[in-house]
């Protein structure tokens, strides 16, 4: 029992509880739009995608599902993106102004928060930000919606308020069928979207410690550090590989104008790493943009945001390590930090296991169905990351694949945070260490 009680695993038993309190809500009739059941694969897949933020779906969202089956994904995709045991602390807080040190603990792994004592203070930013920047984008989107596009006003404000929490979430889903292809030219509406993608994924404990150091760079930590400048030159690094890429796409970048092209580059960069949201065809890349978004996904966005991935952090470490290596250092360094071995050894495993689960998943899916394997790899990428683009096969699989594919987006969402965590936790002293002997590498 006390190993379940692992405050990161109380975490991931949470997410499944949610998962299925989900899935039975949406197999009621009235979640349906003709009235009816349900089938619980379809139910437990969009419930799965919704609680971990990622936005697959194997029907449309806008005509399968009711307004009360809408507003039910909206939640499950808030909660996941939030964070159970977060809104825990913050009831907590306003009913007892304190809390038991087990929750602290548990509220501790899953906002990743650094020190014990700073639970209270990022619970309460992760409110104040994600309320504000929700707000803020769904009056954006809802002025424009409606001064521009002519949507009546109640239309514009949900489905303003529903891409405005579905992007800060990092969730991608759409009430549209071609997500937000319709506005691939407007500024007005991708811009809000962006900027909410990007704050949502980038992880509390950045904007925790932005929030205290906004003016002393200097004195931000390693962790903030190496987040920001990872996050900056994926972004960089996918906007000019998709912009060279589809320059010339007739069936993508080919048609646009020049403004338009960068506008529709940026927004793929910055939703190829976890949003999940597409303002062109995904199906219609090309292969090289393919290659390029299974690592923007992979690596995803920071950590203890609402991002997926195996982290920027991670992948910044890993980096560095191999830097290091090169140069004959001892130690892996960066910013006049030196970095723990623990957090190299985390980093190692956390790559090594995710880069094996995308492996079985695609193993997997190749085995039950027909489809090219390019498209079997960006499709079981995406959902490892949480990331949600699709190049248009999730409904054609089998119900078996579909499952696999729930399998990854719960694992890419929790288990493999999960998985840091407890070894973070669980590393111990041994009261002995075996003789040392150097094997051959390479």
């Amino acid at each position: 029992m006390k190993a379940l009680l692992h405050p990161a695993r109380v975490v991931a038993l949470v997410f499944l509880l949610v998962i299925l309190l989900g899935t039975g809500l949406l197999m009621l009739p009235i979640s349906h739009a003709e009235g009816i059941s349900a089938p619980w694969v379809t139910a437990f897949f969009t419930a799965v995608s919704a609680v971990c933020v990622t936005g697959l779906v194997v029907v449309d969202t806008g005509t399968y599902w009711s307004g009360f089956g809408q507003v039910v994904i909206l939640m499950l995709f808030q909660l996941g993106g939030f964070g159970m045991m977060t809104l825990a602390t913050l009831l907590g807080l306003m009913v007892n102004r304190s809390f038991r040190l087990r929750t602290k603990m548990v509220a501790q792994q899953e906002s990743r928060t650094l020190a014990i004592g700073d639970v209270g203070s990022v619970a309460k930013l992760v409110l104040v930000v994600t309320l504000g920047m929700e707000l803020l984008i769904t009056l954006l989107l809802t002025l424009r919606l409606h001064l521009a596009y002519d949507l009546p006003l109640t239309e514009a404000a949900w489905s303003g308020l529903f891409h405005a929490i579905s992007a800060f979430n990092n969730a991608g889903f759409s009430i549209h069928p071609d997500s937000l292809m319709r506005y691939a030219s407007d500024a007005l509406i991708l811009l809000p979207v962006m900027t909410a993608i990007v704050i949502g994924g980038i992880g509390f404990p950045v904007l925790h410690d932005l929030r205290n150091r906004l003016r002393d760079p200097r004195h931000w930590s390693l962790h903030t550090k190496l987040t920001l400048s990872g996050t900056a030159v994926l972004l960089l690094c996918g906007f000019v590989g998709l912009l060279l890429s589809e320059w010339s796409n007739a069936a993508t970048f080919g048609p646009m104008s020049v403004a338009d092209k960068v506008l529709s580059a940026a927004f793929a960069s910055v939703s190829a790493r976890t949003a999940g949201f597409n303002s062109i065809d995904i199906g219609a890349l090309t292969h090289e943009s393919w290659a390029l978004h299974y690592l923007l996904m992979f690596v995803g966005g920071g950590s203890a945001g609402t991002a997926g991935g195996v982290k920027v952090g991670t992948v910044a470490i890993l980096l560095l390590m191999v830097i290091a290596e090169i140069r004959g250092r001892g130690d892996t360094e960066a910013f006049g930090r030196r970095i723990c071995a623990a957090a190299q050894r985390q980093a190692i495993t956390v790559l090594v296991l995710g880069s094996a689960m995308v492996v079985i998943g695609t193993l997997f899916i190749l085995r039950t169905t027909d489809i090219a394997t390019d498209k079997v790899i960006f499709e079981v990428v995406s959902a490892f990351g949480t990331v949600g683009l699709s190049t248009g096969i999730t409904a054609d699989l089998p119900e078996s694949s579909q499952l696999m594919l729930t399998l990854l987006m719960y694992v890419g969402r929790v288990g493999i945070v999960t998985l840091a965590v407890s070894l973070a936790m669980g590393e111990r002293r041994m009261p002995y260490r075996y003789p040392e002997e150097h094997p051959i590498v390479g």
